[in-house]
């Protein structure tokens, strides 16, 4: 059996983004914990991991997808795992309205350095758990963080949910590579290589740990085909897949404006 079709959760609440990883939490019910703690306590550098990650290029980069993928002025948006807040700068230099963005994320970390560089209303909480009312936002951005959580079932109902008719989402995700070589290398970058020397630069053992999670996470990941499936199954309609490269995948999706 492929290793990405061994998410699937074995009940039914729902399909899991993947396996559990006993090498980085001891449980199932350990997992959020230690997620949420590992991006507190690497939010004060996440922004250099992330430029490491993508070579310099992920504010351009997510400015264009959201561009791409219909955000424009005068919307109504909201930034799922907001975390320092890179794609909600990108909707802010579209020309969203700070007053007319909300960014969400589970770590207190992340939404402090968030804060600290742009005023938008900022909210703890999970994309499963959404503390908004229904039909309230034109569009929904999630980036990189769709294998961070639990079930994305009960994500993409949530976000169905609180989408206005008409409504789109949008999804950036690194994807596990199909080229063995482009596999080998990614593991050899993200695993080895950039841990050691994120490690050496910021003096933090965590950070060596947030990559190698990322790493992980992104080998053990469900197929796009599953994501896609997902999304299709919640109610959005116009669900497609873009593909950068080797490992990038934009997912988008819209809600019925008949709803």
């Amino acid at each position: 059996m492929n290793l990405n079709q061994t998410a699937r959760n074995e009940n039914a609440t729902g399909i899991r983004p993947h396996r559990d990883l006993p090498e980085f939490y001891a449980s199932r019910d350990g997992r959020a914990e230690f997620v949420a703690r590992l991006f507190d306590d690497t939010a004060r550098y996440y922004d250099r991991i992330s430029g490491a990650l993508s070579f310099g290029t992920c504010k351009a980069y997510r400015k264009l997808a959201l561009r791409r993928a219909g955000l424009q002025p005068g919307m109504h948006m909201l930034d799922v795992a907001t975390g320092t807040g890179l794609a909600a700068q990108a909707a802010l230099d579209l020309g969203i309205s700070p007053s007319r963005l909300v960014g969400l994320d589970p770590s207190a970390g992340m939404l402090h350095e968030n804060q600290k560089l742009r005023a938008i209303p900022l909210v703890q909480a999970r994309g499963e758990f959404l503390p908004i009312a229904d039909n309230t936002f034109d569009f929904i951005c999630m980036g990189y963080a769709l294998r961070h959580v639990e079930d994305l079932t009960v994500l993409f109902r949530e976000f169905y949910r609180v989408l206005k008719p008409g409504g789109r989402v949008l999804i950036l995700e690194i994807t596990r590579p199909e080229s063995r070589l482009v596999f080998s290398m990614g593991r050899f970058y993200l695993d080895r290589f950039l841990p050691a020397v994120t490690r050496l630069l910021t003096r933090k053992e965590d950070a060596g740990r947030l990559l190698k999670f990322y790493w992980a996470t992104i080998a053990e990941c469900v197929p796009p085909e599953t994501i896609i499936a997902a999304l299709g199954a919640s109610g959005l309609t116009e669900v497609s897949r873009r593909k950068t490269g080797s490992l990038l995948s934009d997912y988008s999706a819209a809600k019925s404006s008949e709803c």
